[in-house]
């Protein structure tokens, strides 16, 4: 692509000067249709305006690096080569009011779009003032409220689809707003990428992909990335998708596809894709030595293309600037990054006494809240309708919450009907179906919730929820604590789970204890249909992510079935239930496995001995309280879980019991779980992996005889 030619300069005061950027017919062939005119007008002012932030990117990114070599940082991750594209879309967009997902190698959009030098600099040196993450996390994770940036994460690609959900929002509140999202060109492998696309371009969302191509994924070529070698041709296929290839070492081009890309996303026509060719010239990062996989030669031809030396020549050549006038930026900005990071040094390192801060929203964030103040009382309801008149409730009392997932619009109302009837009461607006794809449901919830929407999303069965894992675990658990509790994401998972209807291997799965694993994540699991109720509305309320888990063997079941509670009717979370009281035996359950273990203590009490039974309700948080005062009361303990044996849920049940308890048991703890295995189809064989009401039983007999 030829290098853009300036067609005239009138040199008179910096206010008058316009430079004329012509926008090139051979750009024009490669985005047909994107561009809205053949001249982009870009004034004096504007021009040296770039080459400052460009220059400020810069100097700070060297900064970074020798404070790394003395010492004082520990990681840095260069964005040189990369700041014409970078501050050229920060420039068409609107701070404050638009919304951006960068990369890690975003210093120049950061700077750009208003991040100071003190603040790059506490980040740097990982100082309690950090506004992106207040030490948490490794520099380069750009975020910031007033900037409408959410701190962002490591995992590469999963920016993708939180800045459709974003883009969800910005459409539903009609604000003309657009989203940014950047990344390299090997996060485009992700399928995360993929997904985005296919939901933005459908929905013909305001959504500015800037994919930053410079060639490597660390040390891996494009080539071998990307079939054919171009990210710009293999998205070709997508409707309503814009297409933009420019040098993004040239930032008078860059900046005239981001004035066509961010303009048609703000006039509703639909998301774009600005594949910019730029140049790394650093390694990866400090951890890296790219010498050890480049040719010297293509480096060299890299460093020939920086972009600072391409905006300069520019003014040289066009006598926009003098050698003199770049020779005083220079010192000024190295001056201004010098003081910055002098200062952030002096600032305060965090508090070790709030390393578990923010995990989840403060206490007295839910002061507002009144649990039970009424019983339940109303006509007797299966869960599965229970759950129903929750959603109904809560969409009717608050109009941002959006709900969808698979199959979940009339007349389906979901594989289990738990949504029937709410697509045509509240519109498709409110609740609609997602594509097939699970990150994409709880991506997308992420960046709707983030802009201020509450998202009720349902995965379809709890065996199809892995593909969401790396937005659980990563994005959706650590928003706030990563944030430094700037951010939060509330939303809630519903997922139906567990065996006993004969559901096979991919049917049947319990999750509970997988994402136990995932701090930051609220995990919900009635046994009956007044609980349900309850907890769902009390999960839509929170201020932190929760997935409800929803046995789908108690969905009909009559003995799950309980008076349905009132509208305003909601269950504390980390409040078990004691479902039946006793002296002689404390079970320890959830779930299904509280009918199993009330039918085996009633079969007891005929021989006189008492069970006691604890319904948990919450896996997180955890009723330790009430777990620890029934098994001081009983003196025994058994451990039911539908979960598996090793390190299942049941397991860390046991465990806090003889670390807490230990000195009060008058037997060892039993355990009773599903075997190590997958849920056979079989009804002949699912028995010998779940556990059976007559192993509750047994197991009761002996602790009971012990």
């Amino acid at each position: 692509m030829p290098p853009h030619k300036i067609k005239e300069v009138h040199r008179q005061s910096a206010s008058d000067v316009t430079t004329v950027v012509n926008s090139l017919e051979q750009g024009n062939k490669d985005r047909p249709g994107n561009m809205h005119s053949t001249n982009s007008l870009l004034s004096r002012e504007q021009l040296v305006k770039a080459y400052k932030l460009m220059l400020l990117s810069r100097r700070l990114d060297e900064k970074e690096l020798s404070l790394l070599k003395q010492g004082k940082a520990f990681f840095h991750i260069g964005g040189s080569g990369h700041e014409a594209i970078q501050v050229a879309c920060a420039m068409n967009l609107k701070p404050g009011h638009d919304w951006a997902y960068p990369y890690y190698r975003g210093l120049a959009f950061a700077v750009a779009m208003g991040f100071t030098p003190e603040e790059i600099m506490l980040a740097e040196l990982h100082r309690a003032e950090d506004v992106m993450t207040g030490g948490r996390q490794m520099p380069g994770h750009y975020g910031k409220p007033s900037l409408n940036i959410p701190t962002q994460s490591s995992p590469t690609g999963t920016q993708f689809l939180q800045a459709v959900g974003t883009a969800l929002g910005c459409t539903k509140d009609g604000k003309e707003q657009v989203v940014y999202v950047s990344s390299g060109e090997g996060a485009t492998s992700e399928g995360e990428f993929s997904e985005a696309l296919n939901w933005a371009s459908r929905e013909k969302l305001p959504v500015v992909f800037v994919i930053e191509d410079n060639h490597y994924a660390i040390s891996v070529p494009e080539w071998q990335q990307t079939a054919g070698g171009s990210v710009f041709e293999i998205v070709k296929g997508y409707q309503n998708l814009g297409r933009f290839k420019v040098n993004g070492t040239d930032f008078a081009e860059s900046y005239a596809a981001a004035n066509d890309a961010i303009a048609r996303a703000r006039e509703g026509q639909g998301p774009s894709i600005i594949v910019a060719d730029v140049v790394r010239l650093l390694p990866h990062s400090s951890s890296d030595d790219d010498r050890k996989y480049r040719p010297k030669d293509e480096i060299d031809k890299d460093h020939a293309r920086d972009p600072l030396l391409v905006i300069e020549g520019l003014f040289l050549d066009n006598q926009i600037l003098s050698q003199a006038e770049m020779d005083e930026i220079r010192k000024e900005t190295k001056k201004r990054v010098d003081e910055a990071a002098d200062w952030a040094e002096s600032r305060p390192l965090p508090d070790p006494a709030t390393a578990e801060h923010y995990v989840f929203a403060p206490t007295d964030t839910y002061a507002g809240f009144s649990f039970e103040k009424s019983f339940p009382a109303g006509k007797p309801v299966v869960m599965v309708d229970a759950i129903n008149h929750a959603l109904h409730e809560e969409l009717e009392l608050n109009r941002q919450i959006i709900l969808w997932g698979e199959d979940v619009e009339d007349r389906k109302g979901g594989v289990f009907t738990a949504t029937k009837g709410l697509s045509t009461k509240f519109g498709r607006e409110r609740v609609f179906n997602s594509q097939l794809a699970e990150a994409s449901i709880i991506g997308a919830a992420f960046g709707a919730s983030v802009r201020g929407l509450k998202p009720v999303v349902e995965i379809q069965f709890g065996d199809y929820i892995f593909p969401g894992m790396m937005q659980l675990k990563n994005e959706v658990g650590m928003l706030r604590y990563r944030s430094n509790n700037t951010w939060s994401c509330p939303m809630v998972i519903r997922v139906p789970v567990g065996g006993y209807i004969h559901g096979g291997h991919y049917h049947s799965q319990t999750i509970e204890s997988i994402f136990a694993h995932c701090p930051g994540i609220y995990i919900v699991y009635p046994s009956n249909s007044a609980d349900a109720k309850g907890l769902l509305k009390t999960a839509i309320r929170m201020q932190d992510p929760v997935i409800f888990l929803e046995h789908k063997g108690l969905y009909r079941q009559s003995y799950a079935m309980a008076p349905e509670p009132d509208a305003e009717y909601l269950v504390p979370f980390g409040k078990a239930s004691i479902r039946r009281e006793g002296r002689h035996i404390s079970v320890i359950t959830y779930g299904a496995m509280v009918y199993f273990a009330l039918n085996a203590a009633k079969k007891l009490a005929e021989r006189g001995i008492e069970v006691e039974v604890v319904d948990l309700r919450t896996i997180v948080p955890l009723d330790k309280e009430a777990i620890l005062q029934s098994v001081k009361k009983t003196n025994k303990v058994l451990v039911l879980s539908e979960d598996t044996r090793t390190s299942g849920f049941g397991a860390e049940l046991a465990s806090i019991i003889v670390e807490e308890a230990f000195e009060y048991l008058d037997a060892p703890i039993r355990r009773i779980t599903a075997k190590d295995t997958p849920i056979p189809y079989s009804p002949s064989l699912e028995p010998a992996i779940l556990p059976t009401e007559a192993q509750v039983l047994k197991g009761l007999e002996e602790l009971a005889a012990y």
